[in-house]
């Protein structure tokens, strides 16, 4: 598919399956995949300054502050490989994240084209945390519950260790949840106003929800999908180390 510079938000709670999903329409897409989690990561692996610094948020289950963010997300926006669009996981999670991006994209001559919101019960959202494990090598993602592996405590796709988050546990899940309820939530507002919102339901099957918003995204004008992409297409990811992405 040739479609240039289309810039989506995904928007959602952790465990929303804001990853899986990110994954999958980035490549139906043609566009580049941005997970704060990922530029945490990555800055944690490295040992920088700022890896560390977001690191003592994280394993508190709290969001990582505004400047600290946003000049990682800046900074992976002027990247080459952002020139044909990006679609963003993770972030922003503030009002004052959202307007810096948009204040950025319109002096790069772009714009948010559409943002999606994963809705997802709370309920379901606590059983999903609490249940789930990653791959320690490129961070597949197992729950105990719904999709335990064959192997306990071992990924079926690479054979590395599973483990969970230090966020996915006790307090810190509750916690990670009422901060997106009580702040993350209000994004919806804003990009209400603007007329980009769109709402998934989240309490679906990964297939269906996919399904769902492409059929939403392929409603706007300016968007283009190519090919269907089921669950079992879905590339491995590059290495990965934890993050707070969900």
């Amino acid at each position: 598919m040739e479609k240039k510079d289309v810039n989506i938000i995904l928007i959602g709670a952790q465990g929303s399956g804001k990853g899986t999903q990110a994954a999958k329409l980035s490549a139906a897409l043609g566009v580049c995949h941005i997970a704060s989690g990922d530029l945490f990561r990555k800055a944690l692996q490295e040992q920088t300054a700022s890896g560390l610094r977001a690191k003592v948020f994280l394993d508190r289950g709290e969001l990582v502050p505004d400047e600290l963010t946003v000049a990682m997300v800046l900074e992976r926006l002027a990247q080459p490989d952002c020139l044909s669009g990006i679609l963003l996981d993770g972030f922003p999670r503030t009002i004052a994240q959202a307007q810096v991006l948009d204040s950025n994209l319109q002096q790069m001559r772009k714009r948010i084209d559409r943002a999606v919101y994963l809705d997802v019960p709370h309920d379901e959202l606590l059983r999903r945390l609490s249940g789930r494990w990653i791959c320690r090598a490129h961070q597949h993602v197992y729950n105990s519950l719904t999709r335990p592996p064959k192997v306990s405590g071992v990924c079926d796709i690479d054979g590395s260790e599973l483990y969970q988050r230090s966020d996915d546990k006790g307090e810190a899940v509750q916690k990670r949840l009422d901060i997106f309820f009580n702040e993350t939530f209000r994004l919806l507002d804003y990009y209400r106003k603007q007329q980009k919102l769109v709402t998934v339901n989240g309490n679906q099957s990964i297939d269906q929800v996919y399904a769902d918003i492409l059929q939403v995204l392929t409603s706007t004008p300016t968007i283009k999908v190519g090919k269907e992409i089921l669950t079992w297409q879905l590339p491995v990811p590059p290495s990965r180390l934890p993050s707070q992405s969900a």
